[in-house]
């Protein structure tokens, strides 16, 4: 390993701190009493008693060395505090090594060092921790990128590099502490979803992510091999078919927020590893999974951002309740003029061209109808939208509409331009179900490697008997996206997939 010239400063800074009896990776419990925000928020003329003895530790991000005294900043979860350090203070004896050498020279940006001391207002009035004690807690042996606020806040040699911010997002997470803003939104937004559906009396669960047939969803699967059992599994593209077999068992509602895993493309709005939460009630149909979704939604809108209306890029989306409806065939007609609903493959086929949409020649009927809602409407619904009644060639799990011959009872939630939501009237008759599958087989020799494999055991399942039930899967990176106003699917994700370095 070819060290930099930083790196090797650091590494015999490490080895003189050993020498001064210094343990520069201690491993006993460090006490904090404060964070740097509740300092900074807390203390004022009137609570300054309660600041007498406080206990702090993080990241050293910055040092100002003014010969006996040095003022500095402590970074930890919360943000930033300055704090002031006097050689006589930290060094009350003879002995002034450990303001000379060790604070002075051995300390870089980036130690992990504990302080304990009061808090005072300098004469500028900034918040700041006279120390009286300082605990090297951890040596940093790599230099963090420096990035500058001057006094007005605004920030110089911003770190904004996506391929070092996503590949090295714990280094992206101590310069731009922004990001973690968007990290805490995420959270919010699956405790607001949990509070929602546990109030209904929904139970969370899981199911397997190691699967022996695929299915749920039309996508190529990762496939691995059980050393101990001699087989194939695939990673989960889906668990929908797992979640019907406990409303089959007897439970009224389930929910699950799970890692899915889809061999495909990657673009910004596609990782291969994702999350989505599915949910599947019983005696429920898709116009009632309708009114849930954007109920729910608004909620999540309130309580990730304050307000229904959200910012997104140049667009002010607003999630209040009701959201636009259309059929897919009424929005292509609506979009393109053309109205292709009793179109044969043939015609749909001449339509696309005409619209100058390509598909595929291995494509079956329904992937073409998806190609072209996919290219000439989706990206211009920017409000929160439901596109319903799908042809029942693109929704092989979904029920037949009660009065629509050719489609089933399906809709698709999309805002900004992408679709957040799928969901069904779950297709419960086993006879029909076998016959869709069969039809995904035929698909899937015509070159279609996203089609469906057959389930036998699911068809089992549904031949014990499943009630009538609405079931729905929603994105939660794209909602992510949304409420935290990011462009790209890897700005959401802790650690997105990458080539190998």
């Amino acid at each position: 390993m070819q060290l930099s010239e930083q790196e090797i400063i650091r590494r015999e800074n490490l080895k003189k701190l050993k020498e001064a009896g210094v343990n520069p990776y201690p491993g006993d419990e460090y006490l904090i009493s404060h964070s740097a925000a509740e300092i900074k928020i807390g203390f004022n003329k009137e609570t300054k008693d309660q600041y007498t003895e406080v206990s702090l530790a993080g990241r050293l991000m910055m040092k100002r060395i003014m010969g006996k005294a040095s003022f500095a900043e402590l970074q930890d979860s919360s943000g930033r505090v300055q704090f002031y350090v006097s050689r006589d203070d930290i060094c009350p004896n003879e002995d002034k090594t450990m303001y000379n050498t060790m604070f002075k020279k051995l300390l870089d940006i980036g130690d992990f060092i504990g302080i304990k001391g009061f808090v005072f207002h300098t004469k500028t009035g900034e918040t700041t921790i006279h120390v009286q004690e300082l605990t090297v807690l951890s040596k940093s042996l790599k230099p963090l990128p420096i990035v500058k606020t001057d006094a007005e806040g605004n920030v110089h040699d911003a770190v904004t590099d996506p391929e070092f911010r996503y590949r090295q997002r714990y280094a992206d997470l101590v310069v731009n502490p922004w990001v973690k803003e968007t990290f805490i939104k995420r959270t919010k937004m699956y405790n607001s979803i949990r509070e929602f559906l546990n109030a209904k009396g929904y139970l969370e669960v899981e199911t397997p992510v190691l699967q022996p047939l695929y299915g749920g969803a039309a996508a190529r699967p990762f496939k691995t091999h059980h050393n101990t059992l001699d087989m194939t599994l695939y990673m989960r593209i889906a668990n929908e078919l797992y979640l019907k077999r406990l409303i089959v068992g007897g439970f009224d509602g389930v929910y699950e927020f799970s890692k899915d895993f889809r061999n495909e493309g990657m673009s910004r709005f596609h990782n291969p590893e994702f999350t989505q939460i599915e949910l599947y009630v019983a005696y429920k149909d898709y116009e009632w999974m309708m009114n849930l979704v954007e109920e729910m939604i608004e909620k999540v809108a309130i309580d990730v951002t304050g307000s229904t209306e959200v910012q997104v890029g140049d667009n002010l989306i607003n999630f209040q309740r009701p959201w636009e409806r259309y059929t897919i065939y009424g929005a292509i007609e609506e979009f393109t003029g053309v109205d292709i609903s009793g179109m044969n493959e043939e015609e749909l086929r001449a339509a696309a061209k005409d619209m100058d949409v390509y598909v595929d020649t291995n494509l079956g009927k329904g992937k073409i109808i998806d190609d072209i809602f996919g290219e000439k409407c989706e990206p211009y619904l920017i409000q929160p939208t439901f596109i319903t009644d799908y042809p029942i060639e693109m929704s092989p799990l979904a029920k037949k509409h009660r009065t629509k011959e050719g489609l089933v009872e399906r809709f698709e939630a999309i805002c900004n331009g992408k679709e957040i939501s799928n969901a069904f009237s779950e297709l419960n008759d086993p006879i029909d179900q076998r016959e869709r599958f069969e039809d995904q087989i035929k698909l899937g020799k015509r070159g279609d490697d996203e089609a469906m494999m057959l389930d036998e055991d699911f068809l089992r399942a549904l031949e014990y008997g499943m009630p009538p039930t609405a079931g729905v899967g929603i994105g939660m990176d794209r909602l992510a996206m949304i409420m935290t106003n990011s462009t790209s699917i890897q700005d959401v994700l802790f650690f997105p997939q990458m080539k190998a370095e």
